[in-house]
């Protein structure tokens, strides 16, 4: 199974700020993902064109799932949606609607986000904030249907400890 992490921020691209949503969603995914899992992470500047160039390249080197933190609020350099949009085939807009509704449970913000998922390729997209809190959350909301879409899609396949996320598949 094969997994990357992208980052999106200026700053941290630039050095002025750690990357703290990387790391977060790695340290989620390795204490809930049970199989297996290599990991790449990488940081890029916002902006639409260098968000769908990364994920041209790491859905053409067949990453499984591609998480990608940051970018997805209202401000002018916010454009993380949009360069997943220039690369995605089918989007998966319950993505960004469950995420949303559990992000508002906790902060009444959330309905400014633009989280959304797709697919392109055999790799499932997801977008997330940036802040580690937040993206456990969301990961939280949408993460039990994960590894039946990476199945549908003919990626690589993922299980889930139980005790903290139970992957749902219909029985054959």
């Amino acid at each position: 199974m094969r997994a990357a992490i992208v980052t999106v921020s200026d700053r941290a691209f630039a050095g002025e700020y750690e990357d703290k949503g990387g790391p977060g969603c790695e340290s989620w995914l390795r204490g809930v993902v049970t199989t297996p899992l290599t990991v790449t992470r990488h940081i890029i500047p916002d902006g639409r064109a260098s968000v769908a160039q990364v994920l041209r390249t790491l859905v053409a080197e067949k990453a499984d799932l591609i998480l990608v933190t940051g970018g997805t609020g209202p401000a002018p350099r916010d454009e993380t949606p949009e360069g997943v949009a220039d690369l995605i085939e089918k989007e998966l807009a319950g993505f960004g609607e469950e995420m949303r509704r559990a992000s508002l449970r906790e902060v009444p913000t959330a309905i400014l986000s633009r989280q959304t998922a797709g697919i392109a390729g055999q790799s499932l997209i997801i977008t997330l904030p940036g802040k580690p809190a937040a993206i456990a959350t969301c990961l939280n909301a949408v993460f039990a249907a994960v590894p039946y879409c990476l199945d549908l899609i003919g990626a690589g396949r993922i299980e889930t400890d139980p005790a903290k996320i139970t992957a749902f598949r219909p029985k054959a």
